[in-house]
């Protein structure tokens, strides 16, 4: 009797197979995986290395508080606790660096100190000192001796005892370290943002400088000096013509009179462009009564300040107001404008005002957008409110320094 062969299906659709476990057959284990798998081992490996790197790290951080601290009254002490903080930053560099490999902790480097670019050696030393990089380095390094030696002993003790649930032991101790990198090596937000504005006010600073340096080469260039330069050529026609054309170089002498005049009064309005006279001589409230003399518009002028300020903040604020009046008399076709000067705390303030059309932006090409950046560049503030149809109200703030003597 032939034995009936098993069935190529059976009725209820299936074939023999377990599809709920994914193997060959109810009876048969699914295939071997791994226990552990890459993260988990560098997770552990960053968890071993703790001690050493804990060891070093502490015994760098006692032996420069301790020798830093009790060599602060000798001339040396001071500088060895700089250079021992610069060199704090480059533990932290490594230890973000071995953070970055074995946690997957995407730590963003600090800004380097501008050292190269400091003053004298005395404003080096104390921006190494106050290194905000460098201090929290050092507090990382000093206590992180207990953690190094529990993680390596708690880790290799798993390794032969608790290895089952040493996946998530490696997990929870990983993640502490990765706060810790977190809260202390990475940079200030905050810090890293001034020092970002910093180096693009500087940016603006240097680049206005420039613009302002070609602008009077150009005006010198195109207009005086031409001037002076015609002024020496008909003089040197005139003393030629002096003795066989008397009155010819009477006429030339009368022509040079008039460029010496035109010259004298070019050299003054560049002079008042530099730095007027009047703005050194009686301050603001006569050097803005002298531009508001000079626009389309009636101006009134209200200066209401108990002292002048530092010499750079009161320029700045009077070329502000100079080209915020010009662009009164050029585009806003108003009728009457006034300026406000008045000082609020540790800031001087700046307004200005007209009836005019309105539509000023800091993009519309009229200077609004320079002059935010020159206010930017000294930590000032530049802000516009021109509807359409106006009225426009242009306020500017500026840091308050007082003048010294």
């Amino acid at each position: 009797m032939t034995a009936l062969r098993p069935a190529a299906g059976r009725s209820d659709g299936t074939d023999g197979t377990d599809e709920r476990d994914g193997s060959d057959g109810p009876h048969r284990l699914p295939p071997p995986r791994p226990a552990y798998d890459a993260h988990t081992w560098k997770e552990i490996a960053h968890l071993l290395l703790n001690l050493p790197v804990a060891v070093s790290g502490f015994v760098y951080a006692l032996t420069v508080l301790v020798t830093g601290g009790a060599l602060t009254l000798t001339a040396i002490g001071l500088p060895l606790l700089a250079l021992s903080l610069l060199g704090a930053r480059q533990l932290g560099k490594l230890e973000r660096a071995r953070a970055r490999k074995l946690l997957g902790v995407r730590v963003a480097e600090p800004s380097p100190l501008p050292i190269a670019r400091g003053g004298g050696a005395m404003q080096r030393l104390w921006m190494a000192l106050k290194d905000p990089v460098g201090w929290r380095t050092l507090l990382y390094d000093a206590i992180r001796l207990p953690w190094g030696i529990l993680t390596f002993c708690t880790v290799l003790i798993s390794l032969f005892v608790l290895w089952p649930v040493l996946p998530y032991l490696a997990r929870a101790m990983a993640n502490l370290d990765r706060a810790m990198v977190r809260g202390l090596l990475s940079p200030s937000d905050e810090l890293e943002r001034r020092i970002a504005e910093l180096e693009s006010d500087r940016g603006i600073v240097v680049d206005t400088a420039a613009a302002d340096l070609r602008r009077i080469e150009r005006d010198l260039h195109d207009g005086a000096q031409a001037r002076l330069v015609n002024l020496a050529m008909g003089l040197g026609l005139a003393k030629e013509k002096l003795l066989e054309d008397p009155d010819t170089a009477a006429a030339m002498v009368d022509e040079a009179h008039g460029e010496v005049k035109l010259a004298l009064q070019e050299l003054r309005d560049l002079a008042r462009g530099i730095h007027p006279a009047v703005l050194t001589d009686r301050g603001l409230d006569a050097a803005l009564s002298s531009i508001a003399s000079r626009c389309t518009v009636p101006v009134k002028v209200t200066v209401d300040l108990p002292a002048r300020p530092a010499e750079a903040i009161e320029g700045i604020a009077y070329f502000t107001v100079s080209e915020l009046l010009q662009n009164v008399s050029k585009h806003s076709g108003a009728r009457t404008a006034a300026v406000e000067v008045w000082r609020t705390a540790d800031r001087l303030m700046l307004q200005v005002r007209d009836d005019g059309r309105g539509g000023a932006r800091l993009d519309g090409g009229s200077g609004m957008r320079g002059l935010a950046d020159r206010l930017g560049a000294v930590d000032g503030l530049f802000v516009v409110d021109s509807p359409a149809g106006g009225p426009t109200v242009v306020t500017a703030e500026l840091p308050w320094r007082d003048r010294t003597a």
